[in-house]
């Protein structure tokens, strides 16, 4: 049963971390994309119907006005909602109409010839045109997963455990067709201690990413390298400079990242390079870092070298540290987000619950309306006994006091 729980659990915050959920495979999105939109027995009967409404209106009319060969337009429109073997049965089927109306009626032997002309061009023209919008479709899901696979190798799935933290996570791209955006996060097991790094990267979309993955890429390394997390920090300074270098090589703008830079190494302290929010015992208080560094990418313009500091994370508490997106994030009338105000009311929640509920209330705040990536890491003890490798069980997360 506690499996069961975890394993929903885990769904549910891949579900928060992105909208779309999972990334499609190539094979799955080309089935999508060629798969008609109306089932076969609703197709036939909605031209059944159609073609035996048409030809009622033009035994009406007679000679008058002629209505059958209006029914030409049908394959181009199913052309845009249905498969290439539907939009061809229904081309046959109103190619056969047609015919079977022009034979029948009065006219010149050019007028029985052009109508059936015209009928086979047009009914010729949608099945095409379904040939079409199926290529482009499979081409651009063929690409989309390429980028979706290529982009979660770049943050990978939450939630987290580690022999020393437990990582759940919300994340959303301001750009509703990207999986990862400018905001950056990473959790890694080291010798040394679990290291945790959320970041901003300097602007936001595509143009972003590159910046950010040079950081995650140099974290990953130093993380386990680096016995020391300053050591970790410049790593990540000079994998930035480097990232700027080629960048100015190849035309594109320079950027800068801010970043939040945590250890943990199980003795009831955090050392880190920046800030967050602590809960504990149901409350909620702020974590004052005394020392506040320049960027990363910019340490060329500090003389001063960048140093941790730590902070107690008593057993229960939870830390929760999030990017700009959520503490810049403003409602209509321009006041920012009052995160410090809303933690407080979700002291006494477990990490997946503390998320959904900032997620939803940033949501409510906002109407909606995002002006940047939103990023947020809720940090707790791992569960005992987990070995540090698997998923933790639902009572092992509620039992969390709070972020």
């Amino acid at each position: 049963m506690a499996q069961k729980r975890a394993s929903k659990q885990t769904r549910k915050q891949r579900g928060v971390r992105n909208r779309s959920g999972a990334a499609p495979g190539p094979d799955a999105g080309t089935a999508s994309v060629s798969r008609s939109r109306i089932g076969n027995w609703t197709l036939f009967g909605g031209l059944v119907l159609l073609t035996a409404l048409v030809v009622f209106l033009d035994i009406r009319t007679g000679n008058d006005l002629r209505v059958v060969p209006l029914l030409v337009v049908v394959p181009a429109l199913a052309s845009v909602y249905c498969s290439l073997r539907q939009t061809v049965w229904v081309a046959v089927w109103i190619t056969t109409v047609v015919v079977g109306f022009r034979a029948g009626a009065d006219g010149t032997f050019w007028d029985f010839l052009f109508g059936i002309g015209f009928a086979v061009l047009a009914c010729a023209l949608g099945v095409a045109a379904c040939a079409a919008r199926i290529r482009h479709a499979t081409e651009m899901a063929r690409l989309r997963s390429a980028a979706v696979t290529l982009q979660r190798q770049i943050l990978r799935p939450l939630p987290v455990v580690t022999g020393h933290v437990l990582a759940h996570g919300l994340y959303e791209p301001i750009e509703e067709d990207r999986f990862v955006g400018g905001d950056i996060y990473e959790v890694v097991e080291s010798p040394y201690g679990t290291r945790v790094i959320i970041g901003d990267v300097q602007g936001k979309g595509l143009a972003a990413i590159g910046a950010g993955f040079a950081a995650i890429a140099a974290f990953r390394e130093a993380a386990i390298r680096e016995p020391t997390l300053t050591g970790v920090v410049e790593a990540l300074e000079d994998a930035v400079v480097r990232h700027n270098v080629f960048s100015a090589q190849t035309g594109e703008a320079e950027r800068f990242v801010t970043a939040l830079v945590l250890g943990f190494d199980g003795s009831g302290r955090v050392e880190a390079v920046n800030c967050g929010h602590l809960l504990h015992d149901g409350r909620a208080s702020a974590v004052t870092l005394h020392r506040t560094y320049v960027p990363l990418g910019l340490a060329g313009l500090s003389r001063e070298s960048r140093a941790a500091e730590s902070f107690a994370f008593p057993p229960g508490a939870t830390l929760l540290v999030v990017t700009d997106g959520v503490t810049e994030a403003r409602d209509t009338a321009g006041a920012f987000y009052p995160l410090d105000e809303r933690v407080g009311a979700w002291a006494g929640r477990g990490p997946s619950e503390l998320l959904d509920a900032l997620r939803v209330d940033l949501e409510d705040f906002s109407g909606g309306v995002r002006r940047d990536d939103i990023a947020a890491l809720a940090l707790s003890h791992a569960p005992v006994g987990g070995g540090g490798r698997s998923e933790p069980t639902g009572e092992d997360a509620l039992r969390v006091v709070a972020v």
